[in-house]
């Protein structure tokens, strides 16, 4: 969708290099989420970790960068709006 329209944008490969509390604070911050919010709950690290059980925000960001693969994707960010990629037309409300 970003192509069609024309629009440069950075991908964030976090699986090689994961992402640090700050980034994924700020990450939060601009979407108006709490980690509960960007999580995949349907990803075996969720399940197979039992991230479930975690309550505390704090806990939840470090599951996040323990398990990265539960992060919701993609997320888009533009300037200080962002949203969470799907479904692509949640794109078009920041762009």
């Amino acid at each position: 969708m970003l192509e069609e329209k024309k629009i440069d944008y950075k991908i964030i490969e976090y699986l090689k290099n994961p992402l640090s509390v700050n980034e994924l604070e700020n990450i939060l911050n601009i979407l108006k989420l709490k980690p509960i919010d960007i999580i995949r709950k349907t990803e075996a690290d969720y399940k197979e970790n039992k991230i479930n059980l975690i309550k505390n925000d704090n806990e939840l960001l470090m599951a996040i960068i323990k398990f990265p693969k539960i992060l919701q994707r993609p997320i888009i960010l533009n300037g200080n709006k962002g949203v969470i990629g799907r479904p692509p037309e949640n794109i078009l409300s920041i762009i």
